[in-house]
């Protein structure tokens, strides 16, 4: 594990692993490159993993600005020319595919495939901005306890959340949601739900891109992914059986062979 400071802003990272090309996995909302545990130990005897916190959440600082989508890209590009010797193998979810998809556009030289899961290239709608800004107070204020139990549904499908087998890792990441430090998510929600739409520009990417979508995704809709895989020549679109928001973790098998898929396709 390390640091390392880009725009001003200690940023947190890990290098696992070896191998002649490079993945970097980017997180989403609400969490940290802990949702990419799976997916690290099942590349890294071929490939360097590269995870890293956005900042305001898991173990990056929290500045006073700069977590506006625009930032956070331009955190990452900064990330990615540190990191890695040529072109990176882009994982996003959520938050971390909006961002991959700047990279793809505008940085179209920093990225060798590109896969999107969970994800977006809409600005968010009004009626999910009035509910976020009500997440925002709250968790500001008094944390994400108080609302761990609405925001697990969202984060997780109802086949993750039922499975009885699975009550360990359930109460795992509701701990690892209710430690996000208040000032920190509270300035990353805001930072995500003012988003602008990048619609208009992704049909410039040229990249091999996965879509992913899990069809219990409460978060994003199948018509968002469809938009992205229209607009996206060089795209595939996977339905994943089983997932909510938060694929790698709910069925990271399944994850993994489409991000072996997409990395052999390159």
């Amino acid at each position: 594990m390390a640091e390392m400071k880009i725009n001003g802003v200690s940023i947190h990272y890990q290098i696992q692993g070896q191998g002649s090309e490079s993945i970097v996995f980017a997180h989403g909302l609400l969490w940290s490159e802990q949702i990419f545990e799976n997916q690290t130990q099942a590349f890294q005897d071929r490939y360097r993993c590269i995870s890293f916190d956005f900042r305001g959440q898991g173990q990056s600082a929290v500045p006073r600005s700069g977590y506006d989508l625009e930032t956070l890209y331009s955190d990452t590009v900064g990330l990615i020319e540190a990191l890695c010797p040529g072109p990176c193998h882009f994982v996003g979810v959520s938050m971390g595919g909006m961002v991959g998809l700047r990279l793809a556009v505008r940085k179209p030289a920093l990225i060798k495939t590109l896969a999107l899961l969970s994800t977006s290239a809409d600005a968010e709608s009004e009626e999910n901005i009035k509910r976020y800004r009500t997440l925002i107070f709250v968790a500001k204020v008094f944390g994400l306890r108080l609302v761990a139990d609405k925001v697990m549904p969202v984060m997780f499908g109802k086949t993750f959340l039922q499975d009885p087998l699975r009550v360990e890792q359930r109460r795992l990441w509701r701990q690892r949601l209710i430690a996000n430090r208040r000032i920190g998510v509270a300035r990353a929600v805001t930072g995500v739900i003012y988003r602008e739409s990048i619609c208009e520009e992704i049909d410039k990417i040229t990249a091999p891109t996965l879509i992913g979508i899990g069809d219990e995704d409460r978060a994003i809709s199948r018509e968002q992914a469809n938009r992205m895989h229209s607009r996206i020549a060089t795209s595939k679109l996977a339905i994943i059986p089983r997932a909510g928001h938060t694929p790698t973790v709910e069925e990271p098998p399944v994850v993994n062979q489409l991000i072996e898929n997409l990395l052999h396709s390159a």
